[in-house]
């Protein structure tokens, strides 16, 4: 466990597969490199309006939010790690690239008040004031922001998560480490000095998100990872693969943590 000035982080846990998130194809490279991500089309603005258009106009049609990111059990032990590291309910949280909204409901019936989910595609926060207003929860802030706008209308959160925006970022085609650097600045502006800064990501290695990281942030826990059982073998996804993490609490005086996703 570790914390940076002037904010902390600690990592949840490996995540078990690479369900639910912006799944990316590595060029050979130096372990926990950051230079061998392929651009991709999930890295664009483009592609995240035509998906949630569509899941939008899906859920309007039939009720069905769309895809629950990284699953269901890696957003659980998210909601474990808050109730366990004592977050207090009324703490300010920030839920960065809401998508449908899902982990803001999880949040609201855990009993946490003062949540805000941001996304910089008009029809994710469409669908996400949808699916909130079908869960009768009204009092949940959700905005088109552009969260490297650097516009600094986001301050003072005590705990920011990501559940795969900075993977996806991550292979925008054009400015890739340019836009890598705004987001970790940003996140620094969000954080109020020593909030927690929970990520999941199926596309970095730890060693790769604690490098990114490193300036400011305080390393503070990684999230128990799920086993899997090969020929008798037991392995942890980390064994197995370098594309799945979570983590949690990372800011300028902050702290990361990391968590799993779920296959």
């Amino acid at each position: 466990m570790s914390r940076p000035l002037p904010h902390r982080s600690s990592m949840a846990d490996e995540s078990d597969s690479t369900h639910g998130g912006p799944n990316s194809t590595k060029r050979d490279g130096p372990k926990g490199g950051e230079d061998d991500f392929v651009p991709s089309k999930l890295g664009t603005k483009q592609y995240w309006d035509e998906a949630y258009q569509t899941e939008l106009e899906t859920f309007r049609d039939i009720g069905d939010v769309g895809e629950i990111w990284f699953g269901e059990q890696s957003m659980g032990r998210v909601i474990r790690w808050m109730e366990k590291a004592e977050i207090p309910k009324n703490a300010s949280i920030l839920d960065i690239g809401t998508g449908n909204g899902v982990l803001l409901v999880e949040l609201a019936k855990e009993g946490y008040t003062n949540l805000t989910g941001i996304d910089y595609s008009a029809a994710s926060v469409a669908l996400a004031m949808d699916v909130l207003q079908a869960e009768d929860l009204n009092n949940i802030s959700v905005k088109e922001v552009d969260f490297l706008s650097g516009s600094g209308e986001l301050k003072d959160f005590d705990v920011c998560v990501d559940k795969g925006t900075f993977d996806a970022i991550s292979l925008n085609p054009e400015n890739t480490n340019e836009v890598r650097i705004r987001y970790v600045q940003a996140l620094g502006d969000a954080l109020k000095e020593g909030g927690y800064f929970v990520i999941t990501s199926c596309n970095w290695t730890k060693e790769q998100l604690l490098h990114r990281f490193c300036s400011g942030f305080e390393f503070v826990q990684q999230l128990p990872t799920p086993s899997i059982q090969f020929g008798g073998k037991t392995e942890t996804e980390d064994d197995l693969t370098s594309r799945d993490s979570q983590l949690a609490r990372i800011g300028c005086s902050g702290r990361l943590y990391s968590a799993p996703s779920e296959g």
